[in-house]
């Protein structure tokens, strides 16, 4: 009999390097961040990384030229209050980033299992892609400086 047990959470870090402005963004860190199991590789949360990425960068690029226009050649350095020792601005775009990747993930988890558990888990998993969304959201909302919510009287 083996003690090959498959299915562990991998720990190895591995980097999703960014545009330079944009922090980078550790995939073993985002996995723990986001409490995902071995069953995503790290090739699929690479591909949901960088699209996540490219989402955010493009949402985000104005503000991008309003820093680099005052001098700030990084997101870090831009000034802000410091927590754990690091911007909140880069505390911000690192939710947005993992958010993002979260409900991208959460999404196609049917993909991943299409035995009747699988759906069952997806379907629970439902409510989790709508918060990942709306935490996105609203981090991306924060680097902004815009309001999380929108209210128009009709």
């Amino acid at each position: 009999m083996s003690g090959f047990i498959a299915g562990g959470t991998p720990t190895q870090s591995f980097p999703v390097t960014n545009d330079g402005f944009w922090p980078d963004i550790d995939g073993a860190v985002l996995r723990a961040s986001i409490r995902l199991d071995g069953s995503i590789t790290d090739a699929r949360l690479e591909v949901a990384t960088v699209n996540a990425l490219i989402e955010i960068n493009a949402e985000l690029q104005a503000l991008k030229a309003l820093h680099s226009t005052d001098g700030h050649r990084t997101l870090a350095a831009v000034p802000a209050p410091h927590i754990q020792g690091e911007s909140q601005w880069v505390w911000q775009y690192k939710r947005a980033v993992y958010c993002t990747v979260g409900a991208e993930l959460a999404e196609r988890y049917r993909s991943y299992d299409s035995t009747g558990d699988g759906h069952k888990k997806a379907d629970e998993l439902t409510p989790s892609v709508d918060e990942f969304r709306r935490d996105a959201r609203f981090a991306i909302r924060n680097l902004l400086g815009t309001p999380h919510s929108t209210i128009e009287l009709i």
